[in-house]
């Protein structure tokens, strides 16, 4: 935890770099903490413990822009640190896009405690947390004769942040969290090695699920014995919540204010426009108690509030910052999205597979990509064939291809299935009409 003093400290060295020739200034003062116990066929195989705390100063200094960061937190020292930060700002080439925001746009206080934190953070034990990673382990180890490898983790850290700028604005935030992992390889076919994954995550210690992790683990690695090829087709798309998420990464880098500005989007001059179909509705949620991503501010201490990124597929906004504001003559919204919500249906990812006569569930993404200023795209996938509403054969080495803007216009059905410790809430999703590679 930040306490008064480092604060005081830190006002200080935002009062110094403004006397010493700074026109306006902006700080973190911030102390993170990571943890990490990796554990290979019930052996520890790594263990990595890091803390950090450092002091970052972003200086306006004559139309020019400089960010300097240290971890040597003394008045003494700062002094001669910030003077050389300012010096070194100077040779920088002008930039006068580059400005503080407009004070009327920070975060005011009042809005409560958004319940990131959990105060036993400190009081969780190494052996126990070894423990956990070790009964993860169990779970897969010599379990199954096919089994060649078990691995699990067990990962926390905890952060804490006092942000400051010189026209005005202050705030604190502070988070923790908690993730199990395992990962399973088997035997398969000829030289076939089929694994797969399962994590639980969350902010406090005594809510994260801590069974089943393993076991969920090694009956997914199972499910993909026998993995091939199925002929090239058009067909319907599942897309289990594990990674429709992945499917939505390209979408919000397109209307990032940096690709807008940059003219390399195939969102561009798209806002207000009904770019998807009806089935697209997308908001995000920033105040979300006890949900990671909660935030009153982003980096800049420009206030969050709820917003509709999509509506019933119509783009109501651009994630704008204060620099590529004043590049494009545009208006501040937020430099990123903090918790993204999208409505849910009735059904899971199998539910979802019921209603096909054919089709494709994917469960993972397996390289490929994206071009970010025409949409079109191509992944390799992994996942099963559907058959008459049945999950059927395994398959993998196959690739989806198409364009994004009809990828997401082809949005049939969303599930109920999101992972809720996620900042990324997107369930399982249906698409219709989409090109697969295979035989």
């Amino acid at each position: 935890m930040i306490e008064n003093k480092q604060k005081t400290l830190a006002q200080w060295a935002m009062e110094y770099a403004l006397k010493n020739g700074c026109q306006a200034a902006r700080l973190n003062l911030y102390q993170n903490s990571n943890t990490s116990f990796e554990i290979r066929d019930m052996k520890i195989d790594s263990l990595q413990q890091a803390s950090e705390s450092g002091l970052s100063i972003q200086l306006f200094v004559d139309g020019r822009y400089g960010s300097i960061s240290t971890n040597r937190i003394d008045k003494q020292e700062l002094e001669t640190f910030i003077k050389n930060g300012i010096e070194s700002t100077r040779y920088l080439a002008e930039d006068t896009a580059r400005t503080l925001p407009d004070a009327s746009l920070y975060y005011k206080g009042g809005g409560g405690d958004l319940q990131l934190y959990d105060s036993k953070f400190e009081d969780v034990k190494p052996d126990d947390k070894v423990a956990l990673a070790m009964r993860v382990c169990d779970e897969i180890m010599g379990k199954d004769a096919r089994v060649i490898s078990s691995n699990s983790s067990y990962s926390d850290g905890d952060s804490f942040s006092y942000r400051i700028a010189s026209n005005g604005f202050e705030g604190e935030a502070s988070a923790s969290n908690f993730t199990l992992m395992a990962e399973a390889s088997i035997k398969g076919d000829n030289d076939a090695r089929p694994s797969s994954y399962w994590y639980e995550s969350s902010l406090y210690y005594d809510e994260l699920i801590k069974d089943g992790i393993g076991t969920k683990a090694l009956e997914r690695a199972l499910s993909r014995l026998g993995q091939t090829k199925v002929a090239s087709a058009r067909l319907p798309m599942v897309v289990e919540f594990t990674s429709s998420s992945q499917l939505l990464s390209p979408v919000m880098g397109a209307i990032s204010g940096s690709a807008i500005q940059q003219k390399n989007s195939f969102m561009l001059d798209k806002l207000g426009q009904k770019v998807f179909n009806d089935k697209m509705t997308l908001v995000d949620e920033p105040h979300l108690k006890k949900s990671s991503g909660a935030r009153y501010f982003d980096s800049e201490g420009v206030a969050t509030q709820k917003r509709n990124i999509f509506d019933a597929g119509v783009l109501n906004i651009y994630f704008i910052d204060t620099y590529n504001s004043n590049k494009l003559a545009m208006p501040v919204t937020i430099g990123s999205s903090s918790i993204l919500v999208m409505p849910t249906g009735s059904k899971n990812a199998e539910g979802l597979a019921q209603s096909l006569e054919k089709g494709i569930m994917v469960t993972g993404f397996n390289g490929g990509n994206s071009n970010p200023t025409t949409g079109d795209f191509s992944y390799g996938i992994e996942g099963f064939l559907i058959e008459k509403g049945q999950i059927t054969q395994p398959i993998n080495e196959m690739n989806i291809t198409g364009n994004l803007l009809t990828l997401w216009s082809n949005l049939t059905e969303t599930g109920n299935d999101a992972r809720m410790t996620s900042s990324r809430r997107i369930p399982s999703l249906l698409f219709d009409n989409v090109d697969f590679s295979g035989m």
